[in-house]
């Protein structure tokens, strides 16, 4: 007799958090208006910190499914709790919201022709990452999750972030604001979960990766200070230009012949130059900006230090002053290996066995990074390829010809949808 009670109490949270049958109907109910909200998104895309009318357009429909909703979050973030029926845990999905200032190529009927101002230039609009089927994959899993709340044990935290491509110059926003203001407290969020749309990754399909898994970003900012000269007469200059051009061949020794990259990847890129005002006059001064990718606590640290040292002592040797200003955007994401596993069932049952792979590290960022500082998180990629093309052909994220197709975003929302039951049921019998 008490080996059956036991075996009956070990049955039971599994019983309890087993997810309803119906929810794959519901969710196959929801999807299509899933697509609606993806284009109507896509055709309306809003910059960082600006995407007032994507975070109405997403409260006004948290608010018709009577969650409670935050409006006004790290400027215009979009915050909502869903409590569950049943006892269980708090764990938060995430969802980012901002365009990019790309202007859209293609013939699609709900491409963007949007306009805003970026760095005091007017500039076109476009949903060049995806982020538009991040915000409608996520307003569907709180329809589906709101239709079943009386099944769902514990409670669910959707958070919908603003200027995950970073805010702009002179302002704060994204990630680390949201969890300086404090949407991880008021209940205490156990564990959060993120997902991003992969242009190169065939559609339905999901990848994840264990441990860092998308690398940190920092900006880096050098300004050289020489002394100018009319261009005919060079030996009466220092020139920042000609220092600049020898920086920027140095710096990437840091990266081949400084760096341990059979431990992990290290990425420098210049990307940005200004300096001179005419042709035949030697400037006093050029700014350059880059970024630094690495995918190692303790390699972020040595590469800040080997930059500072080489573009300085460079432009010593020819005679100038460099000043090296570097920024954290984002540190590593880091997906908690024993988290992951825990939700692999979810997703292998939203994709299928066939369409589940593990991936390897990539040195693009995320600021989702932010949420997972002080609690586990997972962060895995849904494909958007149309089978029609190869990854190789599938056009670039921050492009103009980036493309997704939105025939299996209905995975996206199952898999946050079996996150929800997975995690708890994992959690209880922990």
């Amino acid at each position: 007799m008490k080996k059956i009670v036991i075996a009956l109490l070990l049955v039971v949270p599994g019983v309890l958090f087993a997810q309803p049958k119906n929810a794959d109907k519901i969710i196959k109910d929801v999807f299509p208006k899933v697509v609606e909200w993806r284009r109507h998104l896509h055709q309306y895309p809003e910059l960082s910190n600006r995407e007032t009318k994507t975070a109405e357009y997403v409260a006004k429909h948290l608010q018709a499914l009577g969650l409670e909703v935050q409006t006004g979050v790290a400027k215009t973030g979009v915050v909502a709790i869903l409590k569950g029926g049943k006892p269980g845990p708090v764990i938060a999905l995430r969802a980012d919201m901002d365009g990019l200032p790309v202007e859209e190529r293609n013939d699609l009927e709900y491409r963007s022709r949007e306009k805003s101002e970026y760095m005091g230039n007017e500039v076109p609009v476009m949903h060049a990452c995806g982020h538009d089927t991040h915000v409608a994959i996520m307003m569907g899993v709180a329809e589906v999750l709101s239709s079943i709340k009386k099944d769902i044990p514990g409670t669910v935290k959707f958070l919908f972030q603003p200027a995950e491509e970073g805010p702009p110059a002179g302002e704060e926003g994204g990630a680390s604001l949201m969890v300086k203001e404090g949407v991880l407290k008021n209940p205490d969020v156990e564990a959060v979960f993120g997902l991003h749309i992969n242009s190169a990754l065939e559609s339905g399909s999901i990848a994840f990766k264990k441990g860092a898994a998308m690398a940190s970003s920092d900006w880096i900012e050098i300004e050289i200070e020489g002394k100018q000269a009319h261009g005919a007469y060079p030996w009466l200059s220092v020139d920042p230009i000609v220092t600049g051009a020898q920086i920027i061949n140095a710096i990437q020794t840091v990266v081949s012949r400084k760096s341990e990259l059979t431990k992990a990847p290290v990425v420098v890129t210049i990307g940005r130059i200004q300096g001179g005002v005419r042709n035949n006059i030697i400037p006093e001064k050029l700014i350059m900006g880059g970024t630094i990718r690495t995918l190692d606590p303790d390699m972020h640290k040595k590469v800040h230090t080997d930059l500072r040292h080489v573009i300085t002592k460079t432009a010593e040797a020819n005679g100038a002053i460099a000043k090296v200003d570097i920024v954290t955007m984002a540190p590593v994401t880091f997906n908690n290996h024993a988290l992951t596993d825990r939700i692999l069932p979810a997703l292998e049952k939203a994709a299928g066995k066939d369409h589940l792979f593990e991936r390897e590290w990539v040195t693009g960022a995320e600021d989702f990074s932010y949420f997972h500082q002080d609690i586990p998180g997972v962060y895995f990629f849904l494909g958007g390829r149309p089978s029609s093309i190869t990854a190789d052909e599938a056009p670039a994220h921050h492009t103009p010809s980036f493309y997704v197709e939105d025939d299996k975003l209905d995975v996206g929302v199952k898999a946050f949808v079996n996150i929800v039951f997975e995690y708890a049921k994992k959690a209880k019998k922990k």
